[in-house]
């Protein structure tokens, strides 16, 4: 898991506080700067799934051509 998922979980539950904080205490700052927050966490959730993604079919793409390779390997050696 890339550590922006993380740190973006973090803010939007932060965010989701300070937003219900500031509902409670009838502070529009607070509720602005939470509701800011909760996006900001949203938008680097966002970035670390698409970073996941990436290093994922970076991954699987090296997986099939190593297995390709093999194949290739493995089949120019059969004597006839």
């Amino acid at each position: 898991m890339d550590s922006n998922r993380v740190k973006g979980t973090v803010d939007e539950l932060v965010g989701i506080a300070k937003k219900k904080t500031g509902n409670l205490t009838g502070s529009t700052k607070l509720q602005i700067e939470g509701t800011a927050q909760q996006m900001k966490g949203k938008l680097e959730n966002a970035l670390g799934k698409a970073k996941d993604a990436v290093s994922d079919a970076k991954g699987n793409a090296k997986d099939a051509f190593y297995d390709a390779k093999k194949s290739a390997s493995a089949g120019s050696k059969r004597v006839v």
